[in-house]
């Protein structure tokens, strides 16, 4: 039997308020369906589920608050028995005796003071053994004390209350994460004739941004310095194998969101812009997805053609890593012994000192001003 719980959707969110559910007891479901929407500080999310199964029973009532981590639902997976009936009706903890789980396990849980409504099972059809309880003490031992959740002022709007979380997440950020900052100025001459020519050939709503040449490019550079492609927990950094871009997103009358592109490295430019504009779409409308705003590896900020010239962005916790782009301006450039008006945009990457340094930070650079140099290669 498997738990769907209240998600972590943000750095800054200790709870979130369920909407409605999407599926009803007895429904099936496949991993990645929307099971339930959930209402936080910054916007109405669509969950998804991890698993697949039945419904088995849901936990939680619509406009009920429910703390990060706490179960929502039961999901049955295929093959495994239902529910006992006289379960209770909300957020009850599983019954050890109802758990596949082995003596030892279950003994050293009781040691430890390890509640194992949480414990994940590694072992044949979802077992629990000892390991896995060691590793859920050892996260509760190194998990932070999650932040208060923001006192609701009266008659305060949606925005307001955005920027209560904004500011809450960006203090975190400043206070935990030793920031560093260098920038680079890059060159576009290439990237902007290459992308001219490109979309010459192309109807209008299939022609390319400059901005997903940047994301591409990221992306691609991360592969030669992936450290910065991670997040930290605990007292560690654990590195990530994909490319999970989190794009800064502004709404309309104020407020952003960072949900992630995924796979960017490994998607086409034309797969890219139709991800971006969808992406930017949805969350305009309020409709993102659990899993675009909870695995984002790095995130990525863009002023845009309005915006200055540079940007000194916060690390989004837990990402170690943010890469700030400013707008595309023209500039006095030597090339050859000659000096050219080129389009020029200024890159500035954030990271944690804890996880990476100076030198390496600047080949981080040194590889995204190269690739947006190869527009042929992205």
């Amino acid at each position: 039997m498997a738990e769907f719980v209240m998600p972590m959707l943000g750095a800054d969110m200790s709870a979130g308020t369920l909407i409605a559910w999407r599926k009803q007891p007895g429904d099936t479901v496949t991993r990645g369906d929307i099971i339930a929407e959930v209402h936080t500080d910054k916007a109405d999310i669509e969950v998804e589920v991890f698993t697949s199964g039945i419904v088995e029973k849901l936990l939680a009532e619509p406009g009920q608050q429910v703390p990060v981590g706490t179960p929502l639902a039961f999901i049955r997976e295929d093959g495994k028995a239902p529910v006992a009936a006289a379960a209770p009706e909300r957020v009850p903890p599983l019954e050890p005796g109802r758990l596949l789980i082995s003596p030892s396990a279950k003994t050293l849980a009781a040691e430890l003071g390890v509640d194992l409504a949480v414990v994940r099972g590694s072992g044949p059809g979802g077992r629990i053994q000892r390991r896995d309880v060691e590793a859920a003490a050892a996260a509760v031992a190194e998990r932070p004390s999650p932040p208060a959740p923001p006192v609701a002022v009266e008659g305060e709007d949606r925005q307001a209350g955005m920027r209560r979380a904004i500011a809450a997440a960006m203090a975190r950020s400043k206070r935990e994460i030793p920031h560093f900052y260098l920038s680079e100025a890059i060159d576009m001459s290439a990237a902007t004739r290459w992308l001219a020519d490109e979309n010459l050939h192309r109807p209008v709503q299939e022609r390319l941004l400059p901005g997903v040449l940047m994301l591409k490019a990221v992306a691609l550079a991360l592969h030669e310095v992936p450290e910065l492609n991670a997040v930290w927990q605990g007292e560690r950094v654990v590195q990530s194998e994909a490319v999970h871009l989190g794009v800064a997103i502004f709404l309309r009358g104020g407020g952003l969101v960072a949900p992630a592109l995924h796979d960017v490295d490994g998607q086409s430019l034309d797969e890219l812009m139709h991800g971006f504009r969808d992406l930017v779409s949805r969350a305009r409308a309020g409709s993102l997805r659990s899993s675009e705003l909870s695995d984002p590896t790095i995130t990525v900020t863009s002023l845009g053609e309005r915006g200055a010239e540079s940007v000194l962005p916060i690390v989004f916790p837990p990402q170690v890593a943010i890469v700030g782009l400013g707008r595309l301006v023209e500039r006095p450039w030597v090339s050859e012994g000659q000096v050219l008006a080129c389009p020029v945009v200024t890159a500035t990457l954030a990271a944690d000192h804890r996880v990476t340094d100076g030198h390496r930070a600047g080949a981080f650079l040194t590889t995204l001003a190269r690739l947006l140099q190869e527009p042929d290669d992205l």
